[in-house]
């Protein structure tokens, strides 16, 4: 009986921290502020400074943090468009590599020559806080129309750069605690984790691979089955790269982008059901991290510390970094500038200071305080001045603020599509009659839904500012039929169907 009461009482709680997160997530979207950071924050007031929670052991605190990064990154890789990012994948591999070493490299001479600190945790600080986290810029980005190319540039970065810095933090911590077996230093340690990532890589690829053939071939008893299948496929090719000792954050993104990008059936509902359980592990390890958290505990020094570093990586490392990235791929000092600014810290840098902890490195919990103040600092100044910053940059895409939103949801049964389309204010669609939209054989604009009121179109039913449309398309279309609306949408009822479509 008392185990029943317990088990209530658990799933009382996590209700009530769900429902609180959720209206977390709904303020932060409105006040321009990540909503991971108000999760951090509703960790913090559940935990011993406020409500009393207690939460102190760092080894299931770095568990329970790596599962949440593993669902993370496999959300991040079977929702994103391959298209989107192709364009930019060179430079985000740059930055993700290149960029992340010289960001640490700096960091590191900073951090033991003006700063003070023991070399090994100069070079953990460098690690921990350079990566950038996916989930913090875009909650952000979302709402703001910048080019195709800067936006695929920092999305695919956030998904590349966890696996490099989670090898580094960890044989760094290694080295710090007395611990170092694998010897050469600092070259030999930059060896062992270019080879794991190239490994990591590999093994990704290749059970991507796999697993696409096999959701192809393979009839579930149920639709439901398939999202679950993908996602615990991904799952399985980090344990994979992690058991081989190589990168298993770089195995479960490529692995889960693969399966993204490929024709598997219910494709739609494997989208939707990967968002929900990365939105699940953001909002557990967040609160979890809060927990973790002490704020009283927090020193001057540490304060003090945290505010020097974030300055020199925001204003000085990120900026040399993203030059030495992006200046072979021909990116104005414009784009430049945003990239560097627009590199927002979220649960990865936090999650990365429990390392040093678990391994009992000296000045692990200074660490980890310093990570904290810098996190929540940055991240304030940061993410609400990120669309001023696209403004005085001149970088808002004016044409991508007028495009079309487009919602999908599959109709598996008939390989199709139904697509449900808004239509912004100064759209060039509105005027356009839909028999002008020249959609394509077996594309049926189905529904107008006009002041809430929907009816059926005609030929020459005229689209207006504000109108929702319902269109069905064969699957293999889709593509074509949004670039085709984008296309109207930018140059009215003249563009050619043959005319080359805009990047997505």
């Amino acid at each position: 009986m008392q185990m029943e009461i317990n088990l209530d009482g658990i799933l009382l709680v996590s209700a009530v921290v769900l429902i609180a997160a959720i209206i977390a997530a709904r303020l932060g979207s409105r006040i321009g502020l990540p909503s991971l950071l108000l999760f951090l924050g509703l960790g913090m007031v559940m935990g011993d400074s406020v409500l009393g929670l207690q939460f102190s052991d760092p080894d299931l605190a770095r568990a329970l943090g790596f599962g949440a990064l593993v669902l993370i990154l496999a959300e991040g890789g079977l929702t994103t468009r391959w298209n989107e990012i192709k364009p930019s994948v060179g430079a985000a591999g740059m930055l993700a590599t290149v960029g992340i070493f010289v960001s640490v490299g700096l960091m590191t001479l900073f951090g033991h020559f003006v700063l003070g600190l023991d070399l090994w945790l100069a070079v953990l600080l460098g690690a921990i806080i350079s990566p950038t986290d996916a989930a913090a810029v875009f909650s952000v980005l979302r709402r703001v129309p910048i080019p195709h190319r800067l936006r695929g540039a920092l999305e695919a970065e956030s998904g590349l750069n966890d696996a490099p810095t989670v090898l580094l933090v960890v044989l760094a911590s290694a080295a710090a605690s007395g611990h170092d077996d694998h010897g050469g230093g600092l070259a030999g340690l930059v060896g062992i984790i270019a080879l794991e990532l190239v490994a990591g890589l590999a093994i990704g690829l290749a059970l991507g691979w796999i697993g696409v053939q096999i959701l192809r071939r393979v009839a579930l008893p149920s639709s439901g089955l398939y999202p679950l299948a993908a996602l615990v496929w991904t799952v399985f090719a980090y344990a994979a790269g992690a058991s081989l000792h190589t990168s298993g954050f770089a195995a479960v993104y490529v692995c889960a982008l693969m399966l993204g990008n490929a024709q598997l059936p219910h494709r739609g509902a494997t989208r939707s059901f990967v968002e929900g359980i990365g939105w699940i592990a953001h909002i557990g390890l967040f609160v979890m991290l809060g927990l973790l958290a002490t704020p009283s505990r927090v020193s001057l020094q540490a304060i003090l510390v945290a505010l020097a570093a974030g300055a020199f990586l925001t204003f000085v490392a990120r900026p040399l970094a993203v030059y030495i990235s992006t200046v072979w791929f021909r990116f104005p000092i414009r784009e430049q500038a945003f990239l560097s600014w627009a590199g927002l810290r979220g649960a990865v840098p936090i999650v990365f200071a429990t390392i040093p902890l678990s391994e009992d490195v000296p000045g692990g919990i200074f660490l980890f305080d310093v990570v904290l103040v810098f996190v929540i600092v940055f991240t304030l100044l940061q993410a609400p001045t990120l669309p001023l910053a696209a403004r005085l940059l001149k970088l808002v895409d004016h044409e991508a603020a007028r495009d079309v939103e487009v919602e999908a949801a599959p109709l598996d049964r008939i390989s199709a599509d139904l697509l449900q389309v808004r239509i912004p204010e100064g759209s060039r669609l509105a005027g356009v009659e839909i028999g002008e939209l020249r959609l394509g054989k077996h594309t049926v604009v189905s529904l107008v839904i006009r002041n809430d009121s929907p009816f059926p179109p005609t030929g020459v039913t005229r689209i207006r500012e504000g109108d929702e449309l319902l269109i069905v398309t064969p699957a293999a279309l889709r593509q074509q039929t949004e670039n085709r609306l984008r296309s109207i949408g930018r140059g009215g009822r003249l563009a050619r169907w043959h005319k080359p479509e805009p990047e997505l």
